[in-house]
């Protein structure tokens, strides 16, 4: 895809910029206006540090600018000049208000919704300072000092200095208390040199939950590995690019359980002796136990984790150690991406095709895009990896935009890739097998826990929206005009959500006529009752967003199934992403196929991406592994390609239809969302809209040739009323990023210009 701005719609001279005197987090919202001097029009950038006249007697004072524009926001002859630029100021904070800038105008966000996602620590919340009493004489002045407090009878004092003789160190409070003491008693000695009050800065640890959950036999089983010669072969080819001063981005191609983690530990190693730091994003908290701990028993205390289930005081102490150089590698979700490292190195993102590293929050960013923009603001290497990659990153990796590396064996000298059975559960239902577990995936269940090895079960519950299917031939039923299913809605409705067409759920299958069709839907708690069942004498776990709720709960569950307390773990496909159990042997896809009736065009891709994720889950250790795969399409290629473990046979047939259809990475996307209660509104706002977008079309001749600009839309959201808010969306496919940018910015300001519209709200996505 180009990205190249050919139109020239950037190009824009500001005269104007938003100014914080105040870089805390709490004054983000307080932002004065400045006019930018001739001498300065075209170098002012957001981020930087300028010299401005502030208050009432224009004293020369520092500020950051943080946004950019050339609407004065109140009387221009009352708006100060900026005074001159602040040579060489760039420092961690000016590169993270920068990147603001970049997403604000990457994603069509408000600079204050960017800023508080880059400076997401609003406030400071610091434990109360605790102080000790140190001593600061050798043994003979000490023993001196106790000899001269006997004679003086000196009874307080001679209990502080015998206390100070079995310990050098006390806490203050503590002791006071402890000993009955009074500050009285100390200052003397303290004025005479003997011991010193200090104060200790204690940072809140969020591994120490995580240290206590650590085993001898989890910590032999993360002890670092020796690398093969695959891993050390791309080791050492991207840190010599490294050290060649190279920051092309890298993408590792490995099959699951070919040793990703290692390398990535090679390479921060390396990069930490070089005096750099390093971000490590992964796509879920429940991952971060598992990998931090590996991390940890590496690396020491060099290394934490970000993530949103810590307490704000514990998150606030976390950027503190980053911005003061106290850690060297962090660990998290996305918002980790945003800590305040002065010397980053380098950015890693494992499983990068998780679409958990995309918000649904303005700005709506993607942490793949933001994190390759901070490396090059900041000259650091970005190092995505998995064994899925998702076909926009592959795609850079086959035009040599990334260099691409590949692991195609899995690290363990004796393991191979797990033997793959595909379940065909319309079959079932003609044996007579209503149960939720086919007779293979039962008969390997009872193998398992006869010998003491485990299995986990997950349900794909990503296709979100129930979908109705027939259990005789396997169809669900689709829109005549879409390739896609219907929705199934509460009402009885079933509806497209991209042509907006409408029946009710059919009392027969359309395609074989069979009555045995109905909504679809088996959640992990009827799937823990139903193995109780069948197999009472097994221990059995559960892992869904009910028994995860509470802080810790995902480290607990998962540290209890690695200790071996449990023979079969339950639940969604946040099971089987990234974890290493060497005792799991079977892996049960249930409902392979549920993803498969999403109303998205990735549909398939995600069915593809889980089901290898999970039969990557079986056979890490020294025993084979099975994998069942229950669906009623089995013959569909995305299920084929998985059970295969074949990525480029899948690349390869979903690059086709994407192409042909046009959806990404073939084109770009930009959906514009509109929103509003009153539907009258809403409707206004799309005609204005599309009006706009065609009037601006018949301008830009070049664009209106077949092909180079498609829009569909507006039309209903797939979920047309929530909370009583309409909401309408525009799809407009173009090849060039740019204009789709240029796009969005013109349709969002035609919306602001509009007479009573002001209540529609506006938002948008690009792919």
């Amino acid at each position: 895809m180009s990205n190249n701005t050919d139109i020239g719609y950037q190009s824009t001279i500001y005269q104007y910029a938003n100014i914080i005197i105040d870089i805390s987090h709490e004054s983000v919202d307080k932002t004065f206006q400045y006019r930018i001097p001739d001498c300065l029009l075209g170098q002012i950038q957001a981020g930087q540090q300028v010299y401005i006249p502030f208050g009432a007697g224009s004293h020369k004072r520092k500020g950051y600018v943080v946004e950019l524009n050339n609407q004065p926001e109140y009387d221009i002859s009352k708006i100060k000049e900026i005074d001159s630029l602040v040579e060489g100021s760039i420092n961690v904070q000016s590169q993270l208000i920068r990147l603001a800038w970049w997403m604000k105008e990457r994603y069509g966000s408000t600079m204050n919704q960017a800023l508080k996602t880059v400076l997401p620590v609003k406030q400071k919340v610091r434990e109360a300072p605790k102080r000790k009493i140190h001593l600061s004489i050798d043994k003979q002045a000490l023993e001196e000092a106790i000899q001269t407090a006997e004679r003086k009878n000196h009874k307080a004092r001679l209990r502080l200095l015998y206390a100070l003789k079995e310990n050098p160190d006390l806490p203050y409070e503590n002791t006071l208390h402890k000993l009955n003491l009074t500050a009285a008693v100390i200052r003397p000695l303290e004025q005479a040199g003997l011991l010193t009050v200090q104060v200790v800065n204690q940072y809140r640890n969020p591994l120490e939950e995580m240290r206590r959950l650590l085993t001898d036999t989890s910590r032999s089983q993360w002890k670092p590995a020796v690398l093969n010669q695959e891993q050390r072969k791309i080791a050492d080819s991207i840190c010599e690019n490294y050290d060649n001063g190279s920051r092309k981005p890298c993408l590792i191609h490995g099959i699951t359980g070919s040793g990703k983690t290692e390398v990535y530990m090679e390479l921060i190693s390396h990069v930490i002796r070089s005096g750099q730091q390093v971000i490590l994003l992964i796509p879920e908290i429940s991952l971060t136990w598992q990998t931090v701990m590996r991390f940890y028993l590496r690396f020491g205390d060099r290394v934490s984790v970000l993530n949103s289930r810590m307490s704000a005081g514990e998150r606030f102490d976390q950027y503190e150690r980053a911005r003061t150089g106290d850690i060297d590698i962090i660990i998290g979700p996305r918002s980790a991406l945003f800590v305040p490292f002065e010397r980053l190195g380098m950015l890693i993102i494992d499983e990068e095709h998780e679409n958990s590293y995309k918000s649904e929050l303005s700005p709506r960013y993607d942490a793949r895009e933001v994190a390759k923009k901070r490396g090059e603001m900041e000259g650091a290497m970005l190092v995505l990896g998995s064994a899925t990659p998702s076909l926009e990153t592959y795609t850079k990796g086959v035009r040599g935009e990334y260099n691409l590396y590949k692991l195609m064996k899995r690290a363990k000298a004796d393991a191979v890739l797990p033997t793959v059975e595909i379940a065909d559960l319309r079959e079932e239902l003609k044996a007579g097998n209503r149960s939720i577990f086919s007779a293979r995936l039962k008969e390997l269940l009872e193998d398992r826990l006869e010998k003491g090895e485990q299995a986990m079960l997950f349900i794909n519950r990503r296709g979100y929206a129930t979908f109705v299917s027939c259990r005789s031939c396997g169809e669900a039923v689709k829109c005549p005009h879409c390739d896609v299913t219907l929705t199934y809605h509460k009402d009885g409705r079933m509806m497209c959500h991209y042509c907006g067409y409408t029946i009710r759920q059919p009392k027969t299958c359309p395609s074989c006529g069979s009555p045995y069709i109905a909504p679809f839907g088996t959640g992990t708690q009827k799937i823990e009752e139903m193995a109780a069942k069948m197999f009472p004498k097994a221990r059995i776990l559960r892992m869904d967003l009910d028994t995860t709720s509470k802080k810790g709960g995902h480290q607990q569950i998962l540290s209890a199934f690695a200790r071996g307390e449990a023979d079969i773990l339950i639940g969604t496909q946040m099971i089987v992403k990234g974890h290493d159990f060497p005792n799991v042997t079977l892996v049960g896809a249930l409902a392979a196929d549920l993803s498969l009736y999403a109303s998205d065009y990735r549909c398939s891709e995600e069915t593809f991406d889980l089901l290898t994720q999970a039969a990557g889950r079986a056979g890490r250790g020294n025993t084979a592994g099975n994998v069942v795969i229950q669906t009623y399409q089995p013959d569909h290629y995305s299920i084929q390609t998985a059970a295969a473990q074949d990525y480029e046979a899948f690349y390869a047939q979903e690059m086709n239809f994407r192409k042909m259809l046009g959806y990404p990475p073939a084109v770009g996307l930009l959906t514009i969302q509109i929103a509003d209660k009153n539907e009258g509104c809403l409707d206004k706002a799309a005609a204005l809209l599309t009006d706009c977008l065609k009037q601006w079309m018949d301008q830009e001749n070049h664009l209106s040739e077949a092909g180079k600009l498609q829009f569909i839309g507006p039309v209903n959201a797939p979920v047309y009323k929530v909370n009583d808010i309409y909401r309408k969306i525009l799809y407009i496919k173009q090849e060039n990023y740019d204009i789709l940018i240029h796009i969005r910015k013109m349709e969002e300001q035609r919306l602001k210009e509009a007479q009573g519209l002001e209540s529609v709200i506006f938002q948008s996505d690009l792919t």
